[in-house]
């Protein structure tokens, strides 16, 4: 089956925030049983304990063989063959991603052991998108767009608005880890997890599953190796509670629950990165506060949550900040534009050079020399198709190896799912 690449990216990550959203309901819950409502660490680490076992489970399922082909890449990710050891080049970016997913993961809980309502906290994390803009500018030769920075401002604002609480409560601490602790670190592992997941490992695009298992595995030694010395100088005991709670049957099970659920969350997630910018794929993702409301309601009928407030002004600025929300991301769908430029190059000039210069220009993610009628295949992304043209277009000029070229702006263009 193949679909518009557009369609796909934006299924992919909207089905990942429906998800999320559902993890995060239930992550609230298990969060609030008495082995962890009053301690974040043992949670978070009983949490990739136990998610490392039931991630293993379905990675290994999902590499069963169909008639030539794994489960997971007629289900989740084309690129999937089968469970894989790490490669040495992607090693570097696993480290700093499980380092980061660590201690996102043990912010992350101590929110959720103290919040009831999940809705509110998702919204504060959304301010992750400036984070994002921030940084691809930095990592990626990218300097953001104005239509990216109005888009990813009115994301964010109307997420602030949305994180209004069906409750009535508003607590600091947890605004307070969101900003300082959630958001930074969360940033940095979605770089990182990208960048993983548009490498080629064995002359194959990496995968999205193994990507997530062995992230995993890395956020659960990093995560051990963190307690472990936390306990050290505090002389606690948070590491064993956490191995305690995770070999209990009871908690297993509700650990299980939600590690297993989270792996899809994940998965999507990654393969989403690599079809778009970090920032974009969180801005997209700001559609979990909009998704987790009726998990707030499910809560509620189970007495899980205090009543909603009635408060019409709190209920009405709620409904503004998903509207917000919705433009925001329908502003990023909106104004993307792809061309490719054909090129040739002047006779004995060097295409190595010529093809670093290519590179070099704000808007190129691919540069292809071919052996072809053309020296060279540059793909190119813009928000702003007169300016952005305009912009490459006086790049090219400035390189004199260039002997002519040719640009073509892409229509639609599909993906096998």
């Amino acid at each position: 089956m193949v679909i518009r690449k557009k369609y796909l990216f934006y299924t992919l990550a909207i089905t990942s925030s429906f998800i999320a959203a559902a993890v995060t309901g239930v992550d609230s819950f298990v969060g609030g049983q008495p082995a962890f409502k009053t301690d974040p660490w043992s949670f978070a680490f009983s949490l990739f304990f136990v998610g490392s076992i039931i991630t293993l489970l379905i990675s290994l399922i999902l590499s069963i063989k169909i008639h030539g082909k794994s489960l997971g890449a007629k289900i989740l990710d084309p690129s999937f063959k089968n469970l894989r050891m790490v490669q040495k080049s992607e090693l570097k970016s696993h480290i700093i991603a499980g380092v980061m997913n660590a201690i996102n993961t043990v912010g992350y809980c101590s929110i959720v052991s103290t919040v009831q309502d999940p809705s509110v906290i998702l919204s504060f994390s959304q301010i992750v998108i400036l984070y994002l803009l921030l940084m691809e500018s930095i990592t990626e030769k990218d300097v953001p767009t104005l239509v990216e920075v109005q888009s990813s401002v009115i994301v964010t604002f109307g997420a602030i608005l949305a994180s209004i609480s069906l409750t009535g409560a508003f607590q600091l601490f947890p605004i307070l880890i969101v900003f300082l602790v959630v958001n930074p670190t969360w940033a940095v592992f979605s770089i990182y997890q990208r960048k993983l997941k548009i490498m080629r490992i064995n002359n194959r695009p990496n995968d999205s599953i193994n990507i997530r298992f062995w992230n995993i595995i890395f956020s659960c030694l990093f995560t051990a190796l963190l307690i472990f010395f936390f306990d050290l100088f505090t002389s606690g005991s948070h590491l064993l509670a956490g191995v305690t709670a995770s070999i209990d049957p009871y908690y297993f099970m509700l650990l299980a629950l939600t590690m297993g659920t989270t792996f899809f969350a994940y998965v999507l997630y990654i393969r989403s990165l690599g079809m778009g910018k970090a920032s974009v794929n969180n801005a997209i993702r700001a559609s979990t506060i909009i998704f987790a409301i009726p998990f707030s309601i499910i809560m509620l009928q189970l007495g899980l949550i205090t009543e909603f407030s009635t408060d019409p002004v709190m209920l009405i600025i709620k409904v503004i900040g998903m509207v917000l929300i919705v433009m925001g991301i329908i502003s990023f769908a909106l104004t993307l534009v792809k061309a490719y430029i054909f090129i040739d190059v002047k006779t004995g000039r060097p295409l190595k050079e010529t093809m670093q210069k290519l590179w070099n220009i704000r808007g190129v993610s691919h540069v292809t020399i071919t052996s072809g009628k053309h020296d060279f295949i540059v793909k190119v992304s813009t928000r702003t198709l007169m300016k952005g043209y305009e912009r490459i277009i006086r790049k090219l000029d400035e390189i004199e190896e260039i002997k002519k070229y040719h640009w073509e702006s892409v229509l639609k263009d599909w993906e096998k799912i």
